[in-house]
């Protein structure tokens, strides 16, 4: 894979799937929990979770068509957020004694996960350049220089 733009799809189409595996697992958890143990969520908590989960959707496609320096700013500032906010919600308040951490050990294995991939996405397009850009363009299979002529 030599195609940056294509690198970073990969890593956010990868950043996506282990939210969802994470939430979907958190929810298979809270089934078996008694009423009273469950979380409950306003609105304004559900559609900071929306934006939140369009951010990788929209990076998927973001990365293929956008050109380089919209792309680079875009990568940095959506996996900057995204990192910043995973990691706090997930590590912060149990350092500071703010309340413990998730429930499900497993939640912790994939938020680490989850940080580690956007922390890479945002140095990749942090040390993505023109010269990068421009090499990641041309053909892998070049042209042969001359046909084959028989007589």
């Amino acid at each position: 894979m030599h195609d940056t733009k294509e690198r970073l799809s990969l890593l956010w189409i990868f950043a996506l799937l282990n939210y969802l595996y994470a939430d979907v697992m958190a929810l298979w958890a809270l089934l078996g929990a008694p009423a009273a143990d469950t979380p409950r969520l306003g609105q304004l908590a559900l559609a900071g979770a929306a934006v939140l989960m369009e951010i990788p959707m929209a990076m998927i496609v973001a990365c293929r068509f956008l050109p380089l320096r919209a792309n680079r700013l875009a990568n940095i500032i959506a996996g900057s957020i995204v990192t910043l906010v995973n990691g706090f919600l997930t590590f912060i308040p149990p350092l500071i004694g703010l309340g413990r951490p998730p429930a499900l050990p497993e939640y912790l294995f994939f938020a680490t996960i989850e940080t580690v991939c956007t922390s890479i996405i945002v140095w990749q397009a942090w040390t993505w350049s023109d010269a990068k850009a421009a090499a990641s363009s041309q053909p892998i299979v070049r042209k042969p220089a001359a046909a084959i002529t028989t007589s």
